[in-house]
């Protein structure tokens, strides 16, 4: 098994590991999203700010010094509350979808068509209008 093989397969077994965690803890089920958006249910909100300082920490911890800073530019702002409002209308991120799917949850094919056409739609504004810095996430 080659290097790349081996990534693959440590990837697969991560990610279903994670797959079956978020789906056990309630992040694919669109009711425990709204009530975690709507503040009605608090219980999913610390599991995912826990998640992301875990998150951090280990980043912190393999990246062996402090990270560095990196600018601001002007689509941070706009893209996250668009990232915000649809993960709220829809009850998932990009990835939260692919779990609803496996559990059975068919509308969320279309939030997933629906992460397409935006990547999509935000490719070709930002090269016919903003011309934003790509930068490291490859729009």
């Amino acid at each position: 098994m080659n290097r790349l093989q081996k990534a693959v397969a440590l990837n697969v077994v991560f990610g279903t590991m994670l797959g079956f965690t978020v789906s056990n803890i309630g992040f694919g089920d669109y009711g425990q999203l709204n009530r975690m958006f709507t503040f009605q249910d608090l219980r999913m909100f610390f599991a995912f700010v826990i998640g992301v300082c875990l998150s951090a920490a280990g980043f912190f911890v393999l990246a062996g010094h402090r990270p560095k800073r990196m600018p601001i530019h002007k689509g941070i702002v706009p893209g996250g509350i668009m990232f915000g409002a649809g993960w709220a209308i829809s009850g998932g991120c990009p990835a939260i979808p692919i779990i609803q799917v496996a559990g059975g949850y068919l509308p969320a094919l279309v939030t997933i068509g629906g992460v397409i056409v935006g990547m999509r739609l935000c490719r070709s504004f930002n090269a016919r209008y903003f011309h934003l810095d790509r930068g490291s996430c490859g729009l």
